[in-house]
C-alpha cells in the first residue's frame, strides 16, 4: 500500500523514451498493471509512455528495466501537492510555489540549472499562466488569484491583469541574439530607447566603441552589455535578468549590477536570476532560494535576507523547512589543500619565461619575466582585451614575440591543451563518439572517470547528440575534453560560463584535483570572483589600458595579487565567517573605508 505521507512524481523523457524499440519493457515489468490496473499505458502507436502518478507504488522496477533510462520516479512530501504552481504535462516537469517580488527592490534567484527559475520568470512576466498542476483542466484567473489570495502575489498578478504591467526579459544565452535581431548597435538602442537614456548606458556599458558595429559581429561580452541596454533603454514595470554577468570582466560584472539597480523605482519590480554569487550578492535586496531534482521537480523557499539566503544555498539546509536538500556543505576556505612539505615543493619542476612583447594592430602587451612550478593553478586576473589569452599562446609557441629582453631566458618549448571561451558545438554525433574520438585513453581510465567525468556528470550526457546539449552541458564536456588531452599546460579560457553556482564549485574542485594529480599547470582566466579565488595558487594582474598598452605581471601571491587587481577596480571584499565566500563591501560603507585606508582590498583574515 502506498506510504500515505508521500506522493509519487513520474517523470518520463521524451526524448529519451521509444516505446517502439523496447517492446515496452516498462509495462511488462510493472506489478501494478499485473494486477489488472492501467498503471503504465503503452501502446504501439504511443510516442511516449504513460504512468498514472495515483497508481504507482514507487517500487522502481519500471526505472531499472527501461533501456534508455527515460524513467525516474521521485517521493515527494504530500503538503508540497497543494503548492503545485504550474506543471507542463502529464509526467514532466513541476514548479512548486513562486517567488515573490517587492516592488522597489531587487528580487535574486539562486538554484542549479533545470530547477524552474526560468519557469518561474515566465510565470511572473506574465507570459505563462500557471495551472496550478491541472494541465488538463486549467483554470481561469479569478480561481488564480483565489489561490494565492493573503500573500503578495495576489497584489502582483491583480497589477499584471489589471493594470496591463509591461514586461522585459533579458534572455539567458545571449549567443542567440543575432539570429533575431538585424541591425548595428547604435540603431537598436535607437528604436528601443523609451527612457532617453542610451547615451547614459552606452557610456555606463561601455558601448560606444562598438556602436557603428553590427549585432552579428559582436563578441560574447560586447554581446551581453548591448542586451542589458536594450532593457535598460524601454519603458517597463518588470525587468527581469537573467543571467546578466556571462562574458563579463569582473569590472563589467560591477558596472552592469549598478544599471540593473538604476532601473529601481518605487512602483517597479526587478528580478534577476545570477550565478555568480558574489555579483548576486552585490545587487540582490533579498533572495529566493530554489531545490529539488533539476528537469524534474523544484520547490521556491520563501524569501532570505542576502546574506542568509546565499549562505542557505551553500549549506543546503532550509531551515524554516528543516529540510536538506543536498549532501554536502559548500566552503571557500582558501587552505582547502593540506600545507606540503618543503621536500615535496622542491620536487616540483620550475619553468621561467623572459620579459617578452607583443604587438598586434594597434594592441601592444607587454609581460613581465616570471617563474610557475607543476601542481600550480595560476588565475589571470584583468578585464576583456587585456591581452591573457595572446600570453597564453605566446607561451604555448603559437604567436613568437616581437621583443624579447635578456637572452640567458628562453620560452620552454610545451605541450598546452586549450579550452576556449567560446564553444560552439560542431560534432554531428554523440558525446561517447566525441571522447572516444579526442581523448579515448583518458575517458576509458579509471583514476580520470573518478576525478574527472563522475563528478562532471558526464556519464549522464553519454548518449545525446552533442549539438543538442544545452550550454552547461557544453561547458562541462569541453572541460572533460581539454583534461583529458595530454599537455604540459592546461589553459582553461571562463570554465564558469553557463554553470550554475553548485556546477562552479564541482568544476572548480575537479580542476584543482587534476592538476595536483596529475602534477601538471594550469593557467585559467576567471571573471567569477569566489571561483577565482577558490582556483588560484599564484595570480598574474594585468594593467594597462585593453585593447591599446597592457602589461602582464610576474605571477605572484594570492593575498598580494588581489590587493593589486582590487586597488584598480576600487572595490574591497571581506570574507563570510560561515563558510568564507568573498562578499563585496557596498562602496563607501564602513567597511569599504576601512579597508581602503589600510591598503587592505581583499581580507583573507579567518
Amino acid at each position: 500500500m502506498a506510504d500515505q505521507r508521500l506522493t509519487r512524481i513520474a517523470i518520463v523523457n521524451s526524448d529519451r523514451c521509444k516505446p517502439k524499440k523496447c517492446r515496452q519493457e516498462c509495462k511488462k515489468s510493472c506489478p501494478v498493471v499485473k494486477t489488472g490496473k492501467l498503471c503504465i499505458e503503452v501502446s504501439p502507436a504511443s510516442k511516449i509512455a504513460y504512468i498514472s502518478e495515483e497508481l504507482c507504488i514507487g517500487c522502481g522496477i519500471c526505472v531499472k528495466k527501461c533501456p534508455f533510462d527515460a524513467i525516474q520516479i521521485i517521493n515527494l512530501p504530500k503538503d508540497l501537492d497543494k503548492d503545485t504552481t504550474h506543471r507542463y504535462g502529464p509526467n514532466t516537469f513541476k514548479l512548486h510555489r513562486l517567488p515573490v517580488p517587492r516592488p522597489g527592490q531587487v528580487l535574486g534567484l539562486v538554484g542549479t540549472n533545470g530547477i524552474g527559475k526560468s519557469t518561474a520568470l515566465k510565470v511572473l512576466a506574465g507570459k505563462l499562466k500557471p495551472n496550478l498542476g491541472r494541465y488538463n483542466n486549467p483554470p481561469d484567473w479569478q480561481e488564480i488569484l483565489t489561490y494565492f489570495r493573503g500573500s503578495e502575489l495576489q497584489n502582483y498578478f491583480t497589477r499584471i491583469l489589471e493594470d496591463n504591467l509591461k514586461a522585459i526579459i533579458k534572455p539567458q544565452y545571449v549567443d542567440h541574439i543575432p539570429k533575431a535581431v538585424q541591425g548595428n548597435v547604435g540603431q537598436v538602442l535607437d528604436q528601443k530607447d523609451e527612457r532617453e537614456m542610451k547615451a547614459e548606458l552606452c557610456h555606463d556599458l561601455e558601448l560606444n566603441q562598438v556602436i557603428d558595429r553590427n549585432v552579428g559581429d559582436l563578441s560574447g561580452g560586447e554581446l551581453q552589455r548591448f542586451a542589458i541596454a536594450v532593457v535598460a533603454v524601454q519603458n517597463a514595470e518588470i525587468y527581469m535578468f537573467d543571467e546578466p554577468s556571462s562574458y563579463l570582466d569582473v569590472k563589467q560584472r560591477l558596472k552592469a549590477a549598478q544599471v540593473v539597480r538604476s532601473l529601481l523605482r518605487p512602483n517597479s519590480y526587478v528580478i534577476v536570476v545570477e550565478h555568480d554569487l558574489s555579483v548576486l550578492d552585490y545587487l540582490s535586496d533579498f533572495i529566493c532560494c530554489l531545490y529539488g531534482k533539476p528537469g524534474i521537480y523544484g520547490v521556491v523557499t520563501l524569501p532570505f535576507s542576502v546574506r542568509e539566503g546565499i549562505n542557505i544555498f551553500l549549506a543546503g539546509f532550509v531551515p524554516t523547512e528543516n529540510l536538506r536538500f543536498r549532501d554536502e556543505y559548500l566552503t571557500f576556505k582558501v587552505a582547502e589543500n593540506p600545507q606540503e612539505s618543503a621536500e615535496e615543493i622542491q620536487t616540483y619542476a620550475r619553468y621561467r619565461y623572459p620579459t617578452m612583447s607583443k604587438t598586434q594592430g594597434n594592441f601592444k602587451l607587454t609581460v613581465v619575466e616570471g617563474e610557475f612550478t607543476d601542481s600550480q593553478i595560476i588565475v589571470m586576473l584583468g578585464e576583456n582585451g587585456t591581452g591573457k589569452t595572446t600570453f597564453i599562446r605566446m607561451l604555448a609557441g603559437l604567436l613568437k614575440p616581437d621583443v624579447i629582453e635578456g637572452s640567458d631566458v628562453e620560452i620552454p618549448e610545451f605541450n598546452v591543451s586549450y579550452k576556449p571561451q567560446k564553444i560552439s558545438p560542431k560534432f554531428q554525433h554523440t558525446v561517447r563518439h566525441l571522447l572516444h574520438q579526442k581523448i579515448r585513453d583518458s575517458y576509458m581510465h579509471p583514476q580520470f572517470m573518478s576525478d574527472v567525468m563522475k563528478p562532471l556528470q558526464i556519464e549522464q550526457l553519454m548518449d545525446q547528440e552533442v549539438i543538442n546539449l544545452s550550454g552547461g552541458e557544453l561547458q562541462r564536456v569541453a572541460l572533460c575534453l581539454c583534461l583529458g588531452k595530454p599537455a604540459d599546460i592546461y589553459l582553461i579560457d571562463e570554465p564558469s560560463a553557463y554553470l550554475d553556482s553548485e556546477q562552479r564549485i564541482v568544476a572548480s574542485k575537479v580542476i584543482k584535483r587534476f592538476i595536483l594529480h596529475a602534477k601538471k599547470t594550469a593557467f585559467v582566466v576567471e571573471h567569477d570572483f569566489i571561483m577565482a579565488t577558490y582556483l588560484a595558487d599564484r595570480v598574474i594582474v594585468y594593467e594597462g589600458k585593453p585593447s591599446v598598452d597592457c602589461t602582464a605581471n610576474a605571477p605572484q601571491s594570492l593575498l598580494t595579487g588581489m590587493n593589486l587587481f582590487l586597488s584598480h577596480l576600487d572595490i574591497t571584499f571581506r570574507r563570510d565567517p560561515t563558510n568564507y565566500r568573498p562578499r563585496i563591501n557596498k562602496l563607501d560603507s564602513t567597511k569599504d573605508r576601512e579597508q581602503k585606508s589600510a591598503g587592505s582590498y581583499y581580507y583573507l583574515d579567518d
